[in-house]
């Protein structure tokens, strides 16, 4: 395993910004520990709780920008619904998310075929309106995204030496 690093200095600036940027910052630690972005082979350098810290932040970020039709359009339904990712968050107690995103697999395994297509930008924006199966876990997603974040946001704080070595300066 890689040891991941993070600067005390840096872990508390992000903690005075707030759980986004305390999560971000250590999002940022393991990505730099493993060459800037989450490969098959950073990933084997990595434990499970990073992995899945760095997935809920992939998560994050597509769902809140434009659903699981996109995340599964941008390529990354493999990574949450062909790995045990729904298991890893019920391992971290976060069951409500962990259901969220075995449903969106259900609906990954029926329509992805369709939503994977390359497309123009016209054409993606029609695949919202021809997937609306999405929108209520989207919708979902959204109203409960602050608490799963300050959800995971404990769990770091918590056990921060599963994520990161704190460096003192």
């Amino acid at each position: 395993m890689i040891e991941v690093k993070i600067k005390d200095s840096i872990l508390r600036k992000a903690a005075e910004g707030g759980m986004d940027d305390f999560i971000q910052a250590f999002v940022d630690a393991i990505l730099d520990a493993v060459g800037g972005r989450l490969t098959a082979e950073g990933m084997s350098q990595l434990t499970a709780d990073q992995i899945t810290l760095v997935g809920y932040s992939m998560l994050r970020e597509e769902v809140m920008d434009g659903g699981f039709v996109q995340l599964i359009h941008n390529g990354l339904g493999p990574f949450f619904f062909r790995n045990p990712f729904d298991k890893a968050l019920a391992s971290w107690g976060m069951i409500d998310l962990a259901r969220l995103v075995k449903k969106a697999h259900k609906l990954y395994d029926k329509h992805r075929k369709r939503i994977e297509i390359e497309c123009d930008d016209d054409e993606f924006m029609a695949l919202f309106e021809q997937f609306p199966d999405f929108d209520t876990l989207d919708d979902e997603f959204v109203a409960n995204e602050e608490r799963w974040t300050d959800e995971i946001a404990c769990i770091i704080d918590n056990d921060i030496e599963k994520f990161a070595i704190v460096l003192s300066e």
